[in-house]
This record gives C-alpha cells, structure tokens and sequence, in this order.
C-alpha cells in the first residue's frame, strides 16, 4: 500500500520501518527531515507538508507531540484533510484529546474520509521489537481495513468503540501507569535503603503480584541510571493533564494522578521533561 508517515520520533520511527519492511510505500513528513534519514535510504519518499503525504497516500499515519500538534497537521492550511480524498483512511496514534479525535473524525467524514484514533502503549522498546498495545476508536470497517497495518508493529490491537475511544482508553492507560511509577521508584528506594541487591529484588517481585510493564522494563533501567527516553516526562505530562481535564468533565477526582502530575512537573522544572519517564526515580534525589 502507499503510506503516508507523519511524525519520525522515538517511537514513529520504528513504526514506519516495519511497515517499510513489511513492503509498503512511504511517503515521509516530519518537522527535522534528519530523524527521517534512516527511512528515506532505504526508499521513503520526503514530502514537504502532511498535505502533500496525504495527496500520494491511501493510508495515513501520524505520531505527533501535543494535541495541538494533532490540530495542525490534520486541520491546518497544510494539513492533512485538505488533500485527503474519497475512501482514504487516516490514523492519529498520538495521545491526545478524545474530543479532538472526534472533530477529526466530523470533518473527515464531510470529505468521505475515515479518521480513527488509536493511540499505543509500550514505549521505545515495544515500538522496536513491533508488540505495542493500539487502542483504536472511530469507524469498525475502517478498523478492520487497517488491522494488517497494525499488526506489522503491535501484538496487542483492540477496537474499543466509537471515535474518541482510543483516547479514552489511554488515559486509563496513563493514569494506571503514573501511580505505578511512584511505587516501582518508592519499592526500589526501600530495596536500597535496606541494603538489599536491588537486582536481586527485581527477579523476586517482578513476576509476583507487583509484577508490571513498568517494573519489568523501567525499574532496570533506573538501576542503571539509564534515563534515556522511551516516552519523554514532557509528553507524560501532557497526557496526565488531559486526563485530568477529561475525568473533572466526568465529575470524577483522581488524587493518585494529580499526585503524580504534581511530582512529574516538579521534576521538569529540574530540566528533566526530555529525559524518560523512568527518571521519576530522581525524584527523591
């Protein structure tokens, strides 16, 4: 198929070379041509603008920053909606606002576009290794068009509803794993406090009822003191903040999210918000 790609991060990269690898077409836009290098050598095309991707593609894919982001790409002067045609299918897998996704997805339809919204979970290491987790809202049938697409870098993808839902459900996403960040760094402390080999304590308790996606894959990784981003503070940030509007909308207080919100913008004004989300752990330094 011809794929349009907009966005080459941390995670879009991977993303695209396994579409790339599995035979498909890519039509390349991103902010800093550079992080696209490594596509365009092995044959994806450079486009100047999301509109001119979109003109040459019948998929397209974006992984951007902020929601604002999001608006601009889709909806901007050069955007991808003005050069979408008929029976085309559009993808936004950023985190972002459900109720954007749901504009997106109005204004599509008024051109006989399928929008959805299927935003990932499982950071750089899930990207590379193509087992992210892909929570898709919007059109059914549009869904199951796309699914092979998806399965080329994810191995948990399931369709949970109507367009927003994808949002929707990563923000139960986001708001399991930011409790569970301060927990994985508080049971590290102990460890280490108590004079204990914190990898040692990993084997036991990784697989036991603490077990979690972020105690297996992060708590090595701040052991090590590797700080690296899989996922950026920043953009945790955004997406607890989005949260926290969506649940006050809902009426629904969450003290363990703001809580952590609170830690992790603390942490940023540390000069912190482009390090990975594992550098909670320098919280308490």
């Amino acid at each position: 198929m011809k794929i349009g790609f907009i966005g080459t991060g941390v995670m879009g990269k991977s993303m695209a070379h396994h579409l790339q690898k599995a035979g498909h077409s890519l039509f390349l836009y991103t902010r800093t041509k550079g992080k696209a290098q490594e596509l365009l050598d092995n044959g994806a095309v450079w486009c100047p603008t999301p509109a001119a991707a979109a003109r040459q593609a019948d998929v397209v894919f974006t992984i951007v920053g902020e929601p604002q982001d999001v608006e601009e790409v889709y909806l901007g002067a050069e955007g991808i909606l003005t050069e979408s045609s008929k029976g085309q299918i559009v993808v936004d897998m950023t985190t972002s606002q459900p109720s954007l996704a749901r504009k997106i997805f109005e204004k599509a339809l008024e051109k006989g576009v399928d929008a959805l919204d299927a935003p990932v979970s499982g950071g750089d290491t899930g990207a590379k290794n193509g087992t992210l987790a892909i929570m898709v809202g919007g059109n059914k049938e549009a869904f199951e068009k796309v699914l092979p697409l998806f399965q080329t870098f994810g191995s948990n993808i399931v369709y949970q509803g109507e367009a927003g839902a994808g949002q929707h459900t990563k923000m139960s996403n986001q708001i399991a794993i930011a409790t569970n960040m301060i927990g994985v760094c508080e049971a590290l402390l102990y460890a280490r406090k108590a004079g204990l080999d914190v990898d040692s304590v990993l084997k036991s308790i990784s697989t036991g009822a603490a077990g979690s996606w972020s105690l297996s894959n992060l708590a090595p990784r701040m052991v090590k003191g590797d700080f690296a981003p899989g996922f950026y503070v920043k953009h945790f940030i955004k997406d607890m903040k989005i949260a926290i509007e969506e649940s006050e909308r809902m009426g629904l207080e969450l003290p363990g999210l703001s809580l952590a919100k609170k830690m992790y913008e603390e942490l940023a004004l540390q000069g912190e918000g482009e390090s990975g989300t594992q550098a909670l752990f320098k919280y308490w330094n």
